[in-house]
């Protein structure tokens, strides 16, 4: 019995040890980040390519020297994004049509990236709708593509190649939407709660099965405020410092979050912080707060 006690406490004392030290690391990476990491020859494949912020990201990373694969479901959008990366010099660049809602096309197209690129070694899943009504306005088609492509669209192909090669990097685009909820976008908001959830639980799946050290496949997922793509038709904000960012900066901030390997960011980083310590407050603070901010997405005519 008292051995057992003291392994316990033996044990207990190690976590601490581990916790402190870990806090201390994370406060020295947040003022000396790492370095970047670089994209030379990765095969990037990046969905909702053909318009916004995939479209940018595709120019981008393809700039950085990686060979870059477009997925749209919009043809003629993500042609012209394939037609501007190699305008800029850039010859390894891929286009295909797939509709990342349906699980049989992304699985057929994902066989012929296989064959005619190469294994994806960087996904970032970034398509996504956010269509802005009441709750009660929703259909039940509308909601389940909501989720079809905010969601389950993620990692079925992939995944499995990554897991055999020991290599890989997953960025998922969340939302600030996914980590508090706003009205007038109701499933939009749960979908991308259910994006976190899905990144943070398959992470430590494969932490676990990787003997409880991190797995050589690195999680990325993004939380953006509202950027200014065409997606959020009807913004709300009480100030003027609040209004859309750019796309520009949504996308250094992904590159730059997927190239150090940071588990998860918000765009501005700031909120991500701000909504930590909201979430140790009462639930009537978040109210008041909310109250006071006016952040939100009005519905749409």
């Amino acid at each position: 019995m008292i051995k057992r006690y003291a392994v316990i406490l033996i044990d207990v004392l190690l976590l601490f040890s581990s916790i402190i030290y870990n806090i201390i690391k994370g406060i020295y990476k947040l003022c000396i980040p790492d370095a970047e990491k670089s994209v030379l020859g990765e095969v990037v494949l990046i969905t909702g390519t053909g318009h916004g912020i995939g479209r940018e990201l595709a120019l981008k990373y393809a700039s950085l020297g990686a060979t870059v694969v477009c997925w749209d479901i919009n043809e003629q959008g993500n042609n012209e994004t394939v037609e501007e990366i190699k305008q800029n010099g850039v010859s390894r660049a891929y286009g295909y049509k797939c509709d990342v809602s349906n699980r049989e096309e992304v699985i057929e197209t994902a066989e012929k990236v296989k064959k005619e690129v190469g294994d994806v070694t960087i996904l970032i899943n970034n398509a996504g709708i956010m269509p802005s009504y009441h709750f009660v306005d929703h259909t039940p088609e509308l909601i389940k593509r909501v989720f079809d492509i905010n969601v389950l669209s993620h990692h079925w192909a992939f995944l499995p190649n990554m897991i055999q090669n020991d290599y890989g990097h997953i960025v998922s685009i969340s939302s600030m939407a996914g980590l508090f909820g706003l009205p007038n976008i109701v499933p939009y908001c749960s979908s991308k709660f259910a994006v976190r959830g899905l990144m943070e639980a398959l992470c430590e799946e494969l932490r676990v099965q990787n003997g409880g050290k991190p797995s050589n496949i690195k999680f990325t997922t993004i939380y953006p405020y509202m950027v200014n793509t065409g997606l959020c038709k009807k913004p709300l904000y009480r100030f003027q410092s609040m209004q859309l960012i750019s796309i520009k900066e949504a996308v250094d901030a992904i590159i730059k979050a997927q190239r150090r390997n940071i588990r998860e960011v918000s765009i501005p980083s700031y909120w991500f912080y701000i909504n930590s310590f909201m979430r140790c407050m009462p639930h009537s603070c978040r109210e008041h707060t909310s109250n006071f901010l006016k952040i939100g997405v009005d519905v749409e005519d």
